[in-house]
């Protein structure tokens, strides 16, 4: 498969299937445990807030690894790295199912989110060689999509696992996949494989433990901040100021390095720096919103972990059956103007959204998370062109690896920044609503007479009414916040340069 073919072939389009397979278990497995942790703590007889090191360790490691994919490539080669990672992300699958305790789970999920990180940019990068350019743009729709879906889909099939089996089966679900991706790939690649010969790169041995250091202490100072309430924490302090240090060293130490890790000189070109910080806010932007509302819908609204999953997945749909649609003329239309078509959407959704009220139904939920999936479907995949466009092919696997770190670091921070949001504007709504509850209201008396009891019994009744009020009001405040953020994008991503053709830049 060495050559580029003028069309796509079958055995193109089974090796796509194979390959967005593999960076969809990868996102999938970032978000499938959610909705079992308290199982997980159960199983191992620890506090539920322990647990959540099963989804820090994780992402903490993939996101260590993510920034060296390039640096890693040059020396075992595309195909070969992906392969092996895909391979090994099974055997770390097999031992997370295997566990016998929090730390061995841990263990897990670190070796899980180190091997896998690979997946997504590689297969994203094997995607871009064997589609014909002029496709190459469907090419990388069919594999956004799969990457947005594994997020979506991961606490509806986690939920269903775990409701019917058992946590386990959420890890050994990728074992039999892995393998089965990865056995595609080496038959299809074959040639590639053989060819790629293993190249022994000087390591850059004070990068590396820069990055471990800044992106470690960034990923858990977001992962771990709003249960050790924020500043208040001197460990959440001391993990920030460690982040920030390294990172501003790592940066000046890689730009002057014969041989960086990371090739920090990619932030040079205008559209690829444009195209990864859009994509940061973007997600930012979308994890708030994929985050709170099935944490409201559960906590507020009462529903199962795998209903809410349910009503949220409708999120999908649009990306399933419009990614390779939108595919097809980002060749043709300047995909900038793509992007913008997607920010306005999503932003007009979220506040046409932000009326939910208690009695809101589900499938009004999933119609209306259905609509921002429309959103999602265009800026998705106009941004991996706009970002990777005009880098040279020589330097695609170092950029499609930063391009992912960002996705996962503007997940991070949109998933940590909805709980201190959501905590300030229901305290303010539930301030505002207590303070008409007085017997100068005229509305007050009618209230409390329909509650039956004692007078401490229906006060009881009508906090908990304002405190379900006052949440809900909260995640309307949100959606409103997530909708400005998107479209405070549409000017700046005119800054970078037209693209049409995906693989113009480059070539």
């Amino acid at each position: 498969m060495s050559e580029i073919n003028d069309k796509i072939t079958g055995k193109i389009i089974f090796i796509t299937i194979a390959l967005a397979m593999g960076s969809f278990l990868n996102t999938l497995n970032a978000s499938i445990v959610n909705v079992s942790l308290t199982h997980i703590a159960g199983d191992f007889g620890m506090a539920p807030s322990k647990s959540t090191w099963i989804i820090t360790s994780y992402a903490a490691a993939e996101a260590i690894v993510l920034p060296l994919i390039g640096w890693l490539t040059l020396q075992f080669g595309t195909v070969k790295q992906y392969i092996w990672s895909t391979i090994l992300f099974a055997v770390a699958s097999l031992f997370c199912g295997m566990s016998f305790s929090l730390s061995t789970l841990v263990a897990a999920r670190i070796l899980q989110g180190v091997v896998g990180a690979s997946m997504i940019p590689l297969s994203q990068t094997l995607i871009m060689k064997i589609f014909p350019k002029e496709k190459r743009g469907i090419g990388i729709a069919i594999w956004t999509m799969t990457l947005i879906l594994g997020p979506i889909l991961g606490p509806v099939i986690g939920g269903a696992i775990t409701d019917v089996a058992s946590w386990r089966w959420c890890f050994y679900l990728s074992v039999p996949l892995c393998l089965l991706s990865s056995g595609v790939i080496y038959y299809m690649f074959k040639k590639d494989y053989a060819g790629e010969k293993f190249t022994k790169i000087k390591a850059d041995i004070v990068g590396i433990l820069l990055l471990i250091s800044g992106v470690g202490s960034l990923q858990v100072f977001l992962e771990q901040g709003t249960d050790l309430d924020w500043f208040a924490s001197s460990s959440i302090v001391i993990l920030a100021i460690a982040s920030f240090i390294s990172l501003v060293i790592l940066g000046i130490w890689e730009w002057h390095h014969e041989n960086p890790v990371i090739n920090v000189r990619l932030f040079l070109n205008k559209n690829f720096t444009i195209g990864v910080f859009s994509l940061l806010i973007a997600s930012v932007a979308f994890f708030m919103t994929a985050v709170i509302l099935p944490f409201w819908l559960q906590n507020v609204m009462g529903y199962t972990s795998f209903i809410s999953g349910k009503t949220t997945a409708t999120l999908g749909l649009p990306i399933l059956f419009l990614s390779p649609i939108i595919g097809k003329y980002t060749d043709k239309i300047d995909n900038r103007y793509i992007a913008i078509t997607g920010f306005i959407i999503f932003a007009l959704v979220s506040f046409f959204t932000a009326n939910y009220s208690l009695d809101v139904t589900s499938s009004y939920v999933s119609y209306t998370r259905a609509l921002s999936g429309i959103g999602l479907a265009f800026f998705f995949v106009a941004l991996n062109n706009v970002s990777l466009g005009s880098v040279k092919p020589v330097e695609i696997v170092a950029a499609a690896g930063i391009y992912n770190f960002m996705r996962n670091l503007g997940n991070s921070i949109g998933s940590s920044l909805f709980t201190p949001l959501w905590n300030h504007y229901r305290a303010y709504h539930h301030e505002v609503l207590a303070s008409h509850i007085h017997t100068g209201n005229p509305n007050f008396l009618p209230l409390i007479n329909s509650v039956p009891g004692s007078i401490q019994a229906k006060l009881v009744v009508i906090n908990g009414l304002i405190t379900k009020e006052a949440a809900t009001m909260g995640v309307n405040d949100v959606l409103l916040i997530s909708g400005f953020i998107i479209l405070a994008l549409v000017p700046f991503i005119l800054l970078a340069d037209k693209v049409i053709d995906s693989t113009q830049g480059g070539h």
